[in-house]
């Protein structure tokens, strides 16, 4: 049996996700599958990659071949440079910043709060302006403005 590593095609029509899959190669490129070793999010910036390495040292280790794509993530990842004893490059995998990501989230909540509450406040205002000016009206005396 010719054992496979490739990409297993999830997600909507225009937002593809892959899960990174082991499975026969007779199988259909979405059929069933012996082992799910990964995920990989090309949508995101940048691209999520997250391969388990030792299964995917083990899968190479018996004999899987891996797609070209899948060659190319397991290059990025390192674990086909593990797998082969070579040396780890550095710096190919680009890894997103969940602290200043989750800052300039906070910052936008905050700020969306401030902006919230200066128009509450506004709209209080002139609720009181115009409740002051009513009963003003209805006594036929004009309203009196303050400086």
């Amino acid at each position: 049996m010719a054992v496979k590593i490739r990409l297993k095609r999830m997600g909507k029509k225009f937002a593809p996700f892959y899960r990174v899959v082991v499975v026969d190669g007779r199988k259909k490129r979405d059929g069933r599958v012996i082992e799910e070793i990964g995920l990989y999010d090309p949508m995101q910036e940048p691209s999520l990659i997250r391969i388990d390495s030792e299964r995917a040292q083990y899968w190479l280790g018996v004999g899987a071949q891996p797609s070209n794509t899948v060659f190319n993530l397991l290059k990025i990842t390192g674990d086909y440079h593990a797998f082969k004893g070579l040396p780890i490059p550095e710096g190919k995998l680009k890894v997103k910043d969940e602290q200043a990501a989750a800052a300039l989230k906070e910052a936008a909540v905050k700020a969306a709060a401030d902006d919230a509450e200066k128009h509450k406040a506004a709209a209080a205002k002139a609720a009181a302006d115009k409740a002051a000016a009513a009963p003003a009206e209805e006594d036929g005396a004009a309203p009196v403005e303050e400086a």
